[in-house]
């Protein structure tokens, strides 16, 4: 119990330390006007208030990741505390902070554009491919999986295809009005609905002295699963994930100035580590041990773990609340999901979405895609996903580090956790079965190879980028002197 508290204590105290200093790094500008105004289009490009920008953030950036990656991850017992406060205050926070504000300075792009700009051009074309691919993935996957729940929430007493239709309509909906419209309405009421239900849980924790384990650096996988490198593929949203920097931007170009960034995007990943931390303590304190929840994980999966912690904690009422959250957040990130990838095409092809029209033209053949893998078994794809999401992230934070590096400022901020997780990443693949089967002595020595090769290749790119004066950020003073 000490080190629960004591951790949610170290998310909150690094938000007021670390998440300033980082602040302070990057340089705020609140003189500057954001891609909000300048590229105000009343679709895309709307200014909405800190608040109502937070609780997307939170619901875009969240879905069931900091629920069931914690407590998947709570498998290996207390070390899964460690990896949520330091991943998310050094790495996560981080990761996601720079991404929205270097988004910002830059009319609000996405990823792949970032990349193409800060790592050189054919890194546009290969983060493109990688992140329209991650997003159409995730989309479907969430159309097929809160599908499968209600359907057994209603008593089996509607199809799961009409449940796909009328998931698919509200997707497509969300993907093509006005940001505003749908998901500036909704998401506050469904961001309430998870943290409320997280909030309960953790309180029910304390109040009945549930026996959380104290800190240790012990393994207690039943399986043995090493904690090097797989934690950081189990826990990603919570404490560092690839999928915020595709999430991210749809928020830079809703906010209304620099100064909210650290509230919007390094705050809302610390409340996502909260919630982390409440469910990984949750699962390795209310199921018999590591091998009781390993069974329990066995039998219903992480959502039949949500149900029997929220009914123990919350009642029957809370309970069902808490799973109707499960159902309604994988839905909050596949709408964005698709949103997100509408985006991202659009900017590769420079595509203008003003227009209705112009919005259904990619739209269109994006959801006939993801209608198509519903029909499919597309696991042999979706098996990657791990690996791609933080391969997404080591991008992402190296963007972050290149920017700074240019600037002149504490690069180290950004390219210390990215090179973290880019040995993460290297070895991961090289070891995995659906990588390339190495032993794990091979694959470490190799993964470390690549690292040292790699960040060799981003120094050398950052010295040239400096010496060229490579612009920042977009020159908005044009749109100042029509204002």
């Amino acid at each position: 119990m000490i080190t629960f508290l004591s951790c949610i204590a170290l998310l909150i105290v690094g938000y007021f330390t670390y998440g300033k200093y980082v602040e302070k790094v990057f340089g705020v500008k609140e003189a500057r006007t954001t891609p909000a105004y300048t590229h105000a289009d009343g679709v895309d490009y709307i200014a909405m208030s800190t608040p109502k920008n937070s609780l997307i953030q939170l619901l875009n950036i969240a879905g069931t990741g900091p629920i069931f990656g914690p407590i998947m991850g709570a498998l290996y017992g207390p070390a899964a505390f460690i990896w949520i406060v330091v991943g998310c205050i050094f790495a996560g926070a981080v990761h996601d902070y720079l991404t929205g504000m270097i988004s910002i300075r830059n009319r609000g792009a996405h990823l792949p554009e970032l990349a193409s700009k800060f790592l050189g051009k054919v890194m546009k074309h290969v983060v493109n491919a990688f992140a329209v691919l991650l997003l159409l993935l995730v989309g479907t996957v969430f159309v097929t999986t809160p599908a499968d729940l209600l359907y057994v929430v209603m008593d089996q007493k509607v199809s799961v295809t009409l449940i796909i239709a009328a998931i698919f309509i509200y997707y497509i909906l969300a993907t093509l009005l006005p940001v505003d419209k749908i998901i500036g309405r909704l998401y506050p009421y469904f961001g309430a609905l998870l943290l409320i239900s997280a909030l309960g849980v953790g309180i029910g924790l304390v109040a009945t002295g549930a026996n959380i384990p104290e800190i240790s650096l012990q393994n207690f996988h039943p399986a043995n699963a090493p904690i090097f490198p797989l934690l950081f593929f189990t826990i990603t949203c919570g404490a560092l994930s690839g999928f915020h920097a595709t999430q991210t931007p749809i928020i830079s170009r809703t906010t209304q100035n620099e100064n909210q960034g650290r509230k919007i995007f390094y705050g809302m990943m610390i409340a996502e580590g909260i919630i982390a931390m409440i469910w990984a303590a949750a699962a390795m304190s209310l199921f018999d041990g590591y091998n009781g929840l390993s069974d329990f994980l066995a039998n219903g999966g992480p959502g039949a773990v949500v149900s029997e912690a929220s009914t123990m904690m919350l009642g029957a009422i809370g309970g069902t609340l808490a799973v109707l959250g499960v159902v309604v957040l994988p839905i909050t990130s596949g709408d964005t999901a698709f949103r997100s990838a509408r985006m991202i095409i659009a900017d590769y092809i420079n595509f203008a979405q003003k227009k209705f029209s112009s919005r259904l033209w990619i739209a269109i053949p994006l959801f006939a895609v993801s209608l198509a893998l519903t029909q499919i078994d597309f696991n042999i794809l979706w098996r990657y996903f791990s690996w791609a999401n933080q391969s997404t992230a080591v991008i992402a934070l190296f963007v972050g580090a290149m920017y700074l590096y240019i600037a002149k400022k504490n690069y180290w901020i950004s390219l210390i956790p990215g090179t973290f997780m880019l040995l993460m990443v290297l070895t991961y693949i090289l070891n995995a079965p659906i990588g390339f089967g190495l032993s794990w002595n091979t694959a470490w020595i190799g993964g470390a190879i690549g690292t040292v090769a790699l960040v060799a290749l981003f120094f050398s790119a950052a010295k040239k980028a400096r010496a060229n004066n490579l612009p920042l950020e977009e020159d908005i003073s044009g749109w100042k002197r029509s204002a």
